[in-house]
C-alpha cells in the first residue's frame, strides 16, 4: 500500500513539474512575437545577442543542478543521515555561489572584450545586465532541487512560472515604455534583459516563501565544524556535482551553444562579407525571428516522448528489457513522427506563418530552411534523454558540447557564400552531425533495431503528401486572401487554416499506416479517438 502511494505522489509530482515545464517553455517562446513587433528586426537582434547568456542560467537553474541536488538529496535521506544530507545542501550550496561568481565576474568584467568579438562594442550594457542572473541562480537552484527530492513539486513548478510571467511582463512593459519615450535601441534591450533579474528575483522570492512558511532553515543552515570534520565526504560530493551536475547542464545547452555562435559570429561575417552594419543587424534579427518558432515546435515535438524517458533506467532494463525497449522505441518513433511532420508543415507555410507573427514575410525562405531544425533537436533531446536514463551522461555531454565548435566553423565557411541562408544551412548540418554521434553511441546501447523501414517509408509518404497539399492550398488561398484589405488578417487565416489542414492530413496518414499501435495511441492528446482512425489490423 505504501509504495503504491508513493508511485501516486511520484506521478502527481512528475505530472506537475511537465505542465510548469510546458508552461514556461511556451511563455518563453511566444514573448519574443510582440516583443519583435515593438523593437523590430534590429531590437530583436540587439537582444537574441546576449540571449544566450541567459539562456545559460536558465539550464543551470531549471533542467541541469536541481535535477541532480535532488537525486544525490533523496538518495543520501534514504541512509537517515540527517547530518550528512545538511552537509551535502551547505556544500552544494557554496559550490553553485562559486560557479555564479565566477560567470558573473567572468560576463560583467569582460563584458566589454565579449561585445568586441560579437563586433558590437554597444552591447556590452546587455551582457552587464544578465551577468547579475548568476549571482541569483545558486539558491534558486538548490531549492528546487531540495524540494524535488522531498516529494514536493508545487514550490519548482511556482517558482518557474513565475519567473518567467513576470520576466515576460517586465520584457514586454519596458520594451513599450523605452520606445514610447524614445530610448536608443540598446537602452530598450537592456530594460529587456532586465527582465531576467526581476524574473530570478521572484523565483527566489516564492522558494524563500515556502522555505519561512515550514520553518526548513535548519535543513540547509550547517553545523559548526561540519566541513572541517567530513573532508573526504565534501570531496566527493563536489566530485558527484562536478560530474553528473555539469554533465546534465551541458547536455541541456544544445541551443544556447547554437545561439552562442550564431551570436559571436554570425553578424561580424555579414559585414567583414561586405554588408552594411545596419543592414546586417536587421538580416541578423529577422534570421533569429526563427528561434520561437522552433522552441514551439520542439516543445511539441519532445513533450510526449520526453514523458516516456522517467520509466528508463539501467535497472529497469535489467529487469524488464523488452518492456524497456518498447518505451525506447515508442520516444524514438513519437519524437521522429512530430519531429519531421512539424518542420516540413512549418517549411510548407513559413510565408504567411512569418507574415503573420512579425508583420512581413522577410527571410521566409531562411526561416523555412531553419524549421527543420526542429527535428534533429528533437531526435538529440530525446536520445541524450534515453542516454541518461541509461547511467551514459558523459557522452552526450560531449556531443552537445561539440555542437558549438561545429556550428561556429560551418558558419564561417557558409555564410561569406550564402549570407544567413548559410548560417541556417551551418544548423542543419552541426545538428546532423550531432544526431549521427548520439546515434552511433545510442546503437551500441540498445541491441534491438530502432526503426523499419516500413516506418520510415510511410512517414516519409505523409510528409510529402501533405507539403503537397499544404503547397496547393495556399496557391489556391492565395487570390482569396488578396481581397481582404489586411496582409497580416489573410496570412493569420490562411497560416491557422493550413496547419489544422495539414495536421489532419499528416495524422490520418501516420495512424492509418498503423505507425503507432492501439497501446500507443493511447499516449497522444485525444488517443482515443485516433484508436477510431486506425485500420482493422491495427486494432487486432
Amino acid at each position: 500500500m505504501k509504495s503504491m502511494n508513493q508511485s501516486t505522489v511520484l506521478l502527481k509530482g512528475a505530472f506537475i513539474l511537465t505542465i510548469a515545464a510546458l508552461l514556461t517553455k511556451i511563455l518563453s517562446a511566444f514573448y519574443r512575437i510582440p516583443f519583435q513587433n515593438i523593437v523590430g528586426d534590429i531590437g530583436f537582434y540587439i537582444y537574441q545577442q546576449v540571449y544566450p547568456f541567459y539562456g545559460m542560467a536558465m539550464v543551470l537553474s531549471t533542467t541541469g543542478f536541481p535535477v541532480v541536488i535532488s537525486k544525490l538529496y533523496a538518495e543520501q535521506k534514504e541512509k537517515g543521515d540527517n547530518e550528512k544530507s545538511r552537509l551535502f545542501l551547505f556544500v552544494s550550496f557554496v559550490y553553485l555561489q562559486i560557479i555564479g561568481i565566477l560567470c558573473f565576474i567572468i560576463l560583467y568584467a569582460g563584458a566589454d572584450q565579449i561585445a568586441r568579438w560579437m563586433n558590437d562594442p554597444h552591447l556590452s550594457i546587455l551582457i552587464r545586465v544578465v551577468s547579475i542572473v548568476f549571482l541569483i541562480f545558486p539558491f534558486v537552484s538548490l531549492l528546487r532541487g531540495y524540494y524535488q527530492a522531498i516529494g514536493e513539486m508545487v514550490p519548482t513548478a511556482l517558482s518557474q512560472v513565475g519567473e518567467q510571467t513576470t520576466r515576460v511582463l517586465t520584457i514586454i512593459f519596458l520594451s513599450y515604455l523605452f520606445m514610447e519615450k524614445g530610448y536608443s535601441l540598446y537602452f530598450v534591450g537592456g530594460g529587456a534583459m532586465f527582465g531576467s533579474i526581476t524574473g530570478s528575483m521572484i523565483a527566489s522570492l516564492i522558494l524563500f516563501m515556502f522555505l519561512r512558511k515550514r520553518k526548513e532553515w535548519k535543513v540547509i543552515a550547517p553545523s559548526r565544524g561540519m566541513i572541517q570534520n567530513n573532508p573526504v565526504e565534501v570531496k566527493r560530493i563536489v566530485k558527484m556535482l562536478t560530474f553528473q551536475g555539469l554533465m546534465i547542464c551541458l547536455s541541456g545547452m544544445l541551443m544556447v551553444f547554437m545561439q552562442l555562435a550564431d551570436s559571436l559570429n554570425l553578424f561580424s561575417l555579414l559585414v567583414s562579407s561586405g554588408t552594411e552594419r545596419d543592414i546586417a543587424k536587421s538580416l541578423k534579427g529577422v534570421f533569429d525571428r526563427g528561434q520561437p518558432l522552433i522552441q514551439l515546435g520542439t516543445v511539441a515535438a519532445t513533450s510526449m516522448s520526453l514523458a516516456l524517458v522517467p520509466l528508463i533506467s539501467r535497472e529497469r532494463l535489467a529487469a524488464k528489457p523488452d518492456f524497456l525497449y518498447h518505451k525506447i522505441q515508442v520516444a524514438i518513433k513519437i519524437s521522429i513522427v512530430i519531429g519531421l511532420g512539424a518542420s516540413a508543415g512549418l517549411w510548407a507555410i513559413i510565408e504567411p506563418t512569418n507574415r503573420m507573427l512579425f508583420e512581413n514575410a522577410n527571410g521566409s525562405a531562411v526561416l523555412g530552411v531553419l524549421s527543420f531544425v526542429i527535428l534533429f533537436t528533437s531526435i538529440i533531446s530525446t536520445i541524450i534523454a534515453i542516454m541518461q536514463g541509461l547511467g551514459s551522461l558523459l557522452y552526450p555531454a560531449i556531443a552537445v558540447v561539440l555542437s558549438f565548435p561545429l556550428k561556429y566553423i560551418l558558419n564561417m565557411v557558409f555564410i561569406p557564400l550564402y549570407g544567413t541562408m548559410g548560417a541556417a544551412i551551418s544548423s542543419l548540418l552541426a545538428l546532423g552531425l550531432v544526431t549521427i554521434f548520439l546515434f552511433i553511441k545510442f546503437k551500441k546501447m540498445i541491441v534491438i533495431p530502432l526503426l523499419t523501414s516500413r516506418f520510415l517509408g510511410i512517414v516519409l509518404t505523409g510528409t510529402i503528401a501533405m507539403v503537397f497539399v499544404l503547397k496547393g492550398y495556399l496557391f489556391l488561398t492565395n487570390p482569396i486572401v488578396a481581397t481582404l484589405g489586411s496582409e497580416r488578417l489573410g496570412a493569420a487565416l490562411q497560416s491557422l487554416s493550413a496547419v489544422l489542414l495539414g495536421g489532419f492530413l499528416f495524422l490520418v496518414i501516420i495512424v492509418r499506416g498503423n505507425v503507432f499501435n492501439e497501446e500507443e495511441l493511447g499516449l497522444f492528446p485525444f488517443g482515443r479517438k485516433l484508436i477510431h482512425l486506425l485500420s482493422r489490423k491495427g486494432r487486432e
